[in-house]
């Protein structure tokens, strides 16, 4: 079952990392800077080893061009599992 939940992206970070909370998103830094979809890359292959489902398992929904995203997983959990660590 897909579950959604809100990211605020920080790009240009020396290491992909969650960095907790920020309002009703999961803070996630990400080592790639935001041109050509490079930022978006990296938070969906963070996102997908951080709760073991393939890439194709994690989908932008909305904000592609924003550090506010809506993001859509095959997981469970999802916000407590990557918060966790």
């Amino acid at each position: 079952m897909a579950e959604r939940f809100k990211v605020r992206v920080v790009p240009n970070a020396p290491k992909s990392a969650c960095a907790g909370l920020y309002g009703d998103a999961v803070k996630i830094k990400v080592a790639a800077q935001a041109v050509e979809g490079r930022a978006n890359a990296e938070l969906v292959r963070f996102i997908s080893k951080k709760l073991g489902v393939g890439r194709s398992g994690v989908r932008i929904l909305h904000g592609e061009s924003s550090r506010d995203k809506l993001v859509e997983a095959d997981a469970q959990n999802c916000f407590e599992r990557l918060l966790r660590g």
